[in-house]
């Protein structure tokens, strides 16, 4: 049987022959369909894919395997798969930002900025001069551009106290 038929979408057929060895065809449809009836009727299979003949002898296959819409194989794993990319770095990243929180650091350098922080801290780095700043809880948050935010320090002594 001869098809020269390519605009189907094209499915994976996976097959061994009696020698052991593994094959993989991608078919469409159409010629899935007269793969099976050949493969019924013990007759030679030739189909061509693109600009290639393929031919497969069903005599000489001990098992096959057509993976497409129909399959329970692709009933299991496809819907799977369609849930995990609908854009999981999105879902943990706002999952990340609703846990964040804003801290202006004001450090004896004269580096003063806001930044975001994953969890709750007493103590950080100033990004210029590498200095510990350290979480001034008498003054609380207090106004940024971005917000409220937690006030860290070093310009003066801070006692440490727990954090509500």
């Amino acid at each position: 049987m001869y098809s020269s038929r390519t605009s189907d979408a094209l499915h994976i057929m996976t097959y061994t022959l009696n020698s052991g060895i593994k094959g993989t065809v991608p078919l469409s449809n159409q010629q899935i369909e007269e793969w099976l009836e050949s493969y019924r009727s013990n007759t030679r299979y030739v189909t061509n894919i693109g600009k290639e003949f393929f031919g497969l002898n069903p005599e000489l296959v001990a098992d096959f395997k057509v993976q497409n819409q129909f399959s329970d194989h692709q009933r299991v794993i496809v819907p799977i798969q369609q849930e995990e990319q609908q854009h999981p770095a999105e879902d943990l990243s706002t999952a990340y930002k609703a846990n964040e929180i804003l801290i202006k650091v004001d450090c004896k350098c004269g580096t003063a900025y806001t930044t975001d922080s994953p969890f709750m801290r007493t103590k950080w780095y100033c990004t210029k001069c590498k200095e510990i700043v350290f979480l001034d809880p008498k003054k609380g948050k207090v106004e940024t551009s971005r917000g409220e935010a937690f006030y860290m320090t070093n310009k003066y002594f801070v006692e440490r106290a727990p954090i509500e």
